[in-house]
């Protein structure tokens, strides 16, 4: 079997991988994709509620904490990996596409916000900040690609996450150019436009299959080895990502069923988005 990479991309072969993206999504229409940023810097307003009640909140306080913190936060990475249901990765100069790894210019270490635990386990995971500020992405110029690829109007598209409040408030963001709308439906509209209709995050579906934890460890409970990089890397964990959706729709046995049940149901949202009929 071809060896795995990871495509690095920065400014100056963006146009080219957004170009050979394009050209692989015909034939491998499942996109997952991971987002590496500076930690969390807010939390819930009211200080009587601990650290280890927040998986506790409503939906709507939990998209508002969320969009406190994508609102004031820059994206450091963005990983992409294609696939089809069956799990088979592009081909590309003899070598399997495992994911495309954005490095992204925006955030400065210097004057952005940021937690500074976060950045060392970042810094510790191999992500060079300088690099990334030197030759690194601009969002604007990744969202005028995006846009003029026809990435966002290709309907029959499906979009993977894991966890992905965060991964898809800061693709609405930087798609938009603006902050995250103040009601939770509103957001979820945008997702629909940019994304399309069909949008999964595999933590609901891994529940259901009666697996619990973080990306690592459902991907042990599903026997799946880490192919290639390391945890918080955005490519490395766009990668996983899809191998544990791809290997749940197994486990599950019914794709179909999965891909009508679990459609924009995500994890600390699914009130509200159960109840969202627009996207349906």
């Amino acid at each position: 079997m071809a060896e795995i990479e990871i495509r690095k991309v920065w400014a100056s072969n963006l146009a080219a991988e957004i170009a050979l993206i394009q050209g692989f999504l015909h034939q491998f229409p499942i996109i997952s994709m991971d987002t590496e940023f500076p930690g969390t810097v807010f939390t819930i307003k009211t200080t009587d509620i601990t650290k280890h009640l927040l998986s506790s909140l409503s939906a709507a306080d939990t998209y508002a904490v969320m969009k406190r913190n994508v609102d004031a936060l820059r994206l450091i990475q963005l990983g992409l990996t294609l696939s089809d249901s069956a799990g088979a990765l592009p081909l590309h100069d003899g070598r399997r596409v495992g994911a495309w790894e954005f490095n992204f210019a925006d955030f400065d270490l210097a004057s952005d916000l940021h937690n500074p635990d976060s950045l060392s386990l970042l810094r510790r995971q191999g992500i060079d900040f300088a690099r990334n500020r030197l030759a690194g992405v601009d969002s604007r110029s990744f969202a005028l690609l995006f846009k003029l690829s026809g990435l966002a109007a290709l309907r029959r598209v499906a979009w993977v996450t894991f966890h992905g409040a965060y991964d898809l408030g800061f693709m609405v963001k930087i798609l938009t150019g603006r902050r995250l709308p103040d009601a939770l439906g509103d957001f979820v509209a945008l997702v629909n436009v940019h994304l399309g209709p069909r949008v999964y995050d595999a933590k609901p579906v891994a529940r259901a299959c009666g697996l619990h934890g973080g990306l690592e460890a459902i991907g042990k409970g599903l026997s799946l080895e880490r192919a290639l990089g390391r945890s918080h890397q955005a490519g490395s964990d766009s990668l996983l990502t899809m191998l544990v959706f791809v290997e749940l729709m197994k486990k599950f046995g019914k794709e179909k069923q999965i891909m009508e049940e679990f459609n924009y149901v995500f994890f600390g949202l699914t009130e509200a988005l159960l109840h969202y009929e627009g996207v349906r």
